[in-house]
């Protein structure tokens, strides 16, 4: 993926909540967002997405820029799969049905091919077994995978993955990031924001650090993990390493 931030800057109300956030990425496979709760990562993950407009700046994905008006974003949004921390999962559908309903819906896809598609992915990701159940009767982890299920199967240019593991317990946690580390192995692209640091530097290429609105500090996992030139991020990293 090539990725271009230029300037983006995100208000809700009076707070600023990313303050002219630029960077610029050439062929990077996976980015990582890493930074203080608060500091603006699922904002600009959701800029990104074309789920916020930003009051300025701009958004080049592949060399195309992101128009920020309702019909481009629409078509925008069909090549970008998304996994939320808050899953977004229809409660009243099976996991089956959580895929074919968007594919169907909003991809256009026949209904025979959307099945096919959705219990190709099912079976991959190990859930087979669980595609006539509803999401309360699956586990978080099963949820979370059913989620990642459903953004892969509309083939997306982009993955991405807003805090997946935060509300599930360290056995369920490895349950997915395995998942999203296959998905890695298997040349997606993808932006991930994340607490889990032990994950971000084993997956990620490039990692940004966010604080305040800003990118604080940007580079490899190296550079920003082993020889941090910012202190804001010294100072996250010493917290968030501690234990």
């Amino acid at each position: 993926m090539k990725l271009k931030l230029q300037q983006i800057t995100k208000r809700f109300g009076d707070h600023v909540v990313l303050d002219k956030v630029s960077l610029t990425l050439e062929m990077v496979k996976t980015l990582v967002l890493i930074g203080p709760s608060g500091g603006g990562k699922s904002t600009l993950l959701r800029v990104i997405a074309g789920l916020e407009y930003p009051e300025a700046g701009d958004v080049e994905i592949d060399g195309e820029k992101v128009a920020f008006n309702e019909d481009a974003l629409l078509k925008h949004r069909r090549t970008i799969g998304v996994v939320f921390q808050a899953l977004n999962l229809f409660p009243h559908l099976t996991a089956l049905q959580n895929i074919t309903l968007p594919l169907e819906k909003v991809h256009g896809v026949p209904s025979a091919e959307a099945r096919d598609t959705a219990q190709q992915i099912l079976k991959r990701l190990q859930l087979d077994k669980h595609s006539h159940k509803k999401p309360a009767e699956l586990s978080g982890g099963q949820r979370q995978r059913v989620a990642i299920a459903r953004a892969i199967s509309i083939k997306p240019r982009l993955l991405l993955f807003d805090e997946p593991t935060s509300a599930l317990d360290p056995e369920m946690t490895a349950e997915v990031l395995n998942v999203i580390e296959e998905l890695r192995e298997d040349g997606l692209d993808f932006i991930l924001v994340t607490h889990e640091m032990g994950f971000a530097r084993l997956v990620a290429d490039h990692v940004a650090v966010i604080a305040d609105g800003r990118i604080v500090e940007a580079g490899t996992v190296e550079q920003v993990f082993e020889k941090p030139a910012s202190p804001q991020c010294r100072d996250f990293l010493a917290r968030v390493l501690k234990y």
